[in-house]
């Protein structure tokens, strides 16, 4: 259902271990709200008239210079041109974008045997229901995601700092289509010490 359709403002779901994808206007401002405090969600944004442009955590980290947003800070596409801008953060101020997306290959290593729903395929699950279509995917802002980078360049896997129903809010600077996954990763501490993946829920107004 798009944004036409729905409630300005209107509670929506992030089912735990699915993905959820919206089309969202320029000026618009999405919450993404961490509804139990611990629940990682990895998002994406793409130009909604050309998909191949996307929102790029390389080319954010060369504009931002840190690979941690903060208020005020403008999350870049592919082609270097302004998608999102952090305007809003309750939840610690704590996310990710170092770390790809997991996928099928990512739980196998872990040792996991058999299907297991990973943030690639609700990528590519979401994408497909608009009718779009690509091999690649982006590396998500992965947004409540707690990886700390130490003094001698290590990084680890550590539960989020954020708290029950904390948020961000970010204001899309061109026509957007937006993909939200509540990350399913239950093998390492990401959604929380219990390792169990939560709803999580968003806005748009």
């Amino acid at each position: 259902m798009g944004i036409e359709e729905r409630t300005k403002g209107e509670l929506r779901l992030i089912p735990a271990r699915k993905g959820v994808t919206e089309r969202v206007k320029a000026g618009q401002t999405v919450t993404v709200i961490n509804t139990h405090g611990s629940q990682v969600v990895d998002s994406w944004a793409f130009n909604a008239e050309d998909p191949s442009e996307f929102m790029s955590m390389e080319h954010s980290r060369g504009a931002m210079l840190r690979v941690n947003p903060r208020v005020g800070d403008t999350l870049r596409s592919n082609r270097r041109r302004p998608m999102l801008t952090l305007t809003e953060d309750t939840s610690g101020g704590i996310h990710d974008t170092l770390i790809a997306a997991c996928d099928r290959y990512r739980y196998e290593q872990l040792g996991h045997v058999g299907h297991h729903d990973s943030c690639t395929d609700n990528l590519a699950q979401a994408l497909a229901s608009l009718g779009v279509t690509g091999a690649e995917t982006p590396s998500p802002l992965n947004l409540f995601m707690n990886i700390p980078v130490g003094a001698d360049g290590s990084v680890s896997f550590q539960p989020p700092v954020s708290t029950p129903g904390s948020h961000v809010r970010l204001r899309a600077e061109m026509d957007l289509i937006v993909v939200f996954s509540a990350c399913p990763q239950d093998l390492v501490p990401v959604n929380g010490a219990d390792c169990i993946p939560q709803d999580a829920h968003y806005t748009i107004a």
